[in-house]
């Protein structure tokens, strides 16, 4: 596995323990959902609905191949061979994908607007100075936007363990 997918793995995880109780659990992806759709309060409820099952698929497939003990907790231990498995991850990460990225874009123009895109990342956890890296190296037009497809191609890149030189590596920087 490559050095920055092995960094990714970290962050997700962090990030994934919103309550930083040092485990992942359902708890967990609930306070993502509600933090990401407080941040998109103006978007339409279908995709603050896509948003949600996103964040609930998420956490039952990482119950289901992860919790080995069955404790209902996924340890960082549990977590690392998992979030970087596309023949296990790969839906998930695009079924989350194409939700953000869609709630990025409430007024369906196929544009995501700065503030919006650093308002969501934000309030997954990630830094606001990754977060503007992030951004720029998705290539902005000069309104500063980028489009829907381009972040959640840049979201399935981000938890492909064969990807190196990535925007998304700005996000561990």
């Amino acid at each position: 596995m490559l050095t920055e997918a092995t960094q990714r793995i970290d962050l997700v995880f962090t990030l994934f323990d919103a309550n930083r109780n040092g485990v992942i659990e359902a708890e967990d992806f609930e306070l993502m959902s509600n933090r990401v759709i407080a941040a998109a309060a103006d978007s339409d409820e279908a995709a603050k609905q896509a948003i949600d099952t996103a964040f609930r698929r998420y956490w039952t497939v990482l119950a289901d191949e992860l919790d080995a003990d069955g404790d209902g907790v996924v340890s960082r231990e549990e977590f690392a061979g998992f979030v970087l498995a596309p023949e296990l991850f790969g839906p998930t990460a695009g079924e989350f994908a194409d939700a953000l990225a869609a709630l990025g874009d409430p007024d369906g123009d196929g544009l995501i607007e700065r503030p919006r895109f650093v308002a969501l990342m934000t309030a997954i956890g990630f830094e606001r100075a990754n977060i503007d890296a992030l951004f720029d190296a998705f290539d902005p037009t000069p309104e500063d936007r980028i489009t829907v497809t381009t972040w959640a191609a840049g979201i399935r890149d981000y938890y492909a363990p064969d990807k190196a030189g990535i925007p998304g590596d700005r996000l561990v920087g």
